[in-house]
C-alpha cells in the first residue's frame, strides 16, 4: 500500500487503525453480468475483501473490513426502542455483501444493490476518506452539479466541525 497515502485515522488512541484514504474519482462501465471494475489504488486501502452496502443519497458505500467493523460496533449503541435506528441499520446490514475482487479487478454488485443506487451501465467510482462510494454517472453529474455550485456556502456552514 502507497506509504505516501497513509495515515493514523480515527482519535488519539487510534481505534480505527493504520487505515489509508481513498481519494479520487474513476468513471467505469458496469459490465451486463453486474460486475464493475475498482481501481487498484482503492482495492489496495479497502484490503483483499471489503463491504459494500446501501450508502445514502442513493449510491453505494464500501467499507474495508476494519472499518465496517468500527462502524457495526458505533451503530450497535443505537437504542433499538428507536424506529429511525432500526430503520437505518436494518437497510445498512440487510444491503451488506462481501466483495473480493477477481483477477482484472472487478467486483460483482449484487442487484439488489444496483437496483438501489440506479445502476445501468456507466458508474462513477469515488474514494471519500474513509469508504468508497459507487454512483450511477448520470446522477453523479447531476449531484455534483447541484452541489458543486453551493460548494463555498457547503464550507462556510462546516465551520461548526472546527475543520481550521
Amino acid at each position: 500500500m502507497g506509504a505516501r497515502n497513509r495515515r493514523l485515522v480515527g482519535n488519539s488512541g487510534g481505534e480505527w487503525g493504520n487505515v489509508g484514504v481513498l481519494t479520487g474519482e474513476y468513471r467505469h462501465n458496469l459490465d451486463e453480468k453486474g460486475r464493475l471494475f475498482v481501481p487498484a489504488r482503492l482495492r489496495e486501502e479497502l484490503g483483499e475483501t471489503f463491504i459494500l452496502t446501501r450508502g445514502l443519497d442513493n449510491c453505494l458505500f464500501g467499507f474495508s473490513i476494519p472499518t465496517w467493523n468500527e462502524l457495526q460496533k458505533r451503530l450497535d449503541q443505537l437504542p433499538v426502542n428507536k424506529a429511525a435506528s432500526r430503520a437505518f441499520t436494518r437497510l445498512l446490514f440487510s444491503g451488506a455483501s462481501e466483495c473480493t475482487p477477481d483477477r482484472q479487478g472487478r467486483i460483482l454488485i449484487p442487484t439488489v444493490l444496483r437496483q438501489f443506487a440506479g445502476l445501468t451501465r456507466e458508474t462513477v467510482v469515488l474514494g471519500v476518506s474513509q469508504r468508497l462510494e459507487i454512483w450511477d454517472a448520470q446522477r453523479w453529474d447531476e449531484y455534483t452539479k447541484t452541489a458543486g455550485s453551493s460548494f463555498a456556502q457547503l464550507a462556510e456552514e462546516m465551520v461548526d466541525f472546527n475543520l481550521g
